[in-house]
């Protein structure tokens, strides 16, 4: 392996991946250490499989600008490079009076971030779209739909190993050193340590990022980037139940997520989730004894659904950059030349919408690598 690297991208989730396939595009150097067998194996993979609209973030944010922009973007990538996918649309109800305003919200914010085609629905158009739905209001967000996950990261890794990229997996980085004209990064993969050295370095370590701006000196918790593992449960419903709604279904947001929503998959079959609660590790069962929780929050919307409906499927993990109890906290995606360490680019925080916002987030990191190594 050569030790004089243009970009060195540490992770191989959707956005490394991305990063990989675009910065590989403009004829750099780059190399993907990945410390899994494979990519994708982690928050990547173990999602909505949503394309997002982007009425949820501030509009000032970069979840909103990314979100918004990626959404056309991904679109374009699905049709160009035959990626399965839908656009289903969606609704975010109100299930009770009480709940009408923060839909109402929803749509005010969607219109502010520059989302075409939304419309606030009263219960009896609902009933109209979505008979088997009970609310009374709604947003309906058409641009919203779901995609093959899988099919995604494939495209962006098959893009970037033509553009010229190699991919090391089963490395993991065990430290980063500033060194004239950028960084030397130890790597300890089954034949043990080895170091590379590159101009720059793009951390897209998703539930390890923060560990990973930890190896390169920077103080996590004073920088805010520390990370709170969310998990998120997802139950199958029975196929019975398959042709009950036909879009996209979503209560009121919660504090750390969406709420428990109905996602249709491209198959057509349906799954409730996720739920959120905070942990301390990685793991990735589903607890059986939340059944009744899922039921009780989606039967409020789906009043048909039984319990005996729900089967545990599977979970994700989040790295939420807001604690428990938390509000808002954005993407931090930045140049850490203010901390001394120009060139290091570090992506912490990369939750929903990261998938949407993938193809975004490569493009505005290719625009700050062009201007360091112009």
């Amino acid at each position: 392996m050569t030790n004089e690297i243009d970009v060195i991208i540490i992770g191989a989730g959707v956005v490394g991946l991305a990063v990989a396939a675009e910065m590989s595009r403009a004829n750099k150097n780059v190399f993907v250490f990945e410390k899994n067998r494979t990519f994708g194996l982690e928050t990547s993979s173990r999602s909505s499989e949503v394309i997002h609209a982007g009425m949820y973030y501030p509009a000032d944010s970069l979840k909103a600008k990314f979100c918004v922009q990626g959404n056309s973007l991904l679109y374009a990538f699905c049709e160009k490079y035959n990626i399965d996918h839908k656009r289903l649309g969606k609704l975010i109800v109100a299930a009770d009076g009480s709940e009408t305003k923060a839909v109402e919200k929803l749509y005010r914010q969607g219109l502010k971030n520059g989302i075409d085609g939304l419309q606030m629905l009263s219960g009896a158009e609902i009933k109209q779209l979505e008979p088997n739905v009970n609310a009374v209001a709604g947003l309906l967000s058409p641009s919203t739909g779901v995609i093959d996950s899988h099919g995604l990261l494939g495209a962006f890794y098959t893009l970037a190993r033509e553009n010229g990229a190699e991919f090391l997996f089963n490395a993991a980085v065990i430290g980063i050193e500033k060194r004239a004209g950028g960084y030397t990064v130890r790597l300890q993969d089954r034949e043990g340590i080895s170091s590379v050295t590159g101009a720059v370095v793009i951390n897209a370590a998703g539930l390890y990022s923060d560990k990973v701006a930890h190896l390169a000196g920077i103080d996590v918790e004073k920088a805010g980037y520390k990370l709170h593992y969310c998990k998120g449960e997802y139950f199958s419903l029975n196929p019975k139940n398959r042709r009950l709604v036909n879009r996209l279904v979503y209560p009121v947001p919660e504090q750390a997520g969406l709420g428990t929503h109905v996602t249709l998959s491209l198959d057509g079959s349906m799954r409730l989730g996720p739920n959120t609660r905070y942990v301390d590790d990685i793991e990735y069962t589903v607890d059986e004894h939340s059944r009744m929780d899922f039921y009780r929050a989606a039967c409020r919307y789906l009043p048909s659904i039984e319990i005996d409906d729900l089967a545990p499927d599977f979970s994700g993990i989040r790295p939420k950059l807001q604690a428990e109890g938390e509000g808002f906290r954005d993407f931090v995606i930045r140049d850490e030349s203010d901390k001394g360490l120009p060139g290091l680019i570090n992506l912490v925080g990369i939750e929903s919408p990261g998938l949407t916002s993938s193809i975004a987030i490569a493009k505005y990191i290719a625009e700050i690598v062009a201007e360091i190594l112009k």
